[in-house]
């Protein structure tokens, strides 16, 4: 977005001096313009011709951008991360755990 000079006059005109215009910004691989999404952090990867041939045709067949394909494919990894984080600290608790220093069920819930 941009500031630019309000014409005075214009509709919906509520006494400030700037409006806001979208910026735009030319593909030069596609030839369009379009404007730029400002919400969400950008991420640039450089992929391997075959890994990027196969994310298109994902993309292609789920009827999404590659960007949206990209982004679950990161959320589904980042989740099957924290998992085995998870199983490993389980495992740890399994190793060390002591039937001695358990509760029993109604100390825990009376």
């Amino acid at each position: 977005m941009r500031l630019a000079p309000k014409q005075s006059g214009a509709a919906g005109d509520l006494g400030f001096p700037w409006v806001l215009y979208p910026v735009r910004q030319r593909c030069y691989t596609t030839e369009e313009v379009a404007a730029m999404p400002a919400r969400n952090p950008r991420v640039s990867v450089v992929l391997e011709r075959p890994l990027y041939e196969r994310l298109q045709a994902l993309a292609q067949r789920e009827g999404v951008s590659v960007s949206s394909v990209v982004r679950d494919l990161i959320r589904e990894a980042l989740e099957i991360e924290e998992d085995l984080a998870l199983a490993q600290l389980a495992e740890q608790r399994e190793r060390t755990w002591k039937d001695s220093a358990a509760l029993e069920h109604e100390e825990v819930w009376s």
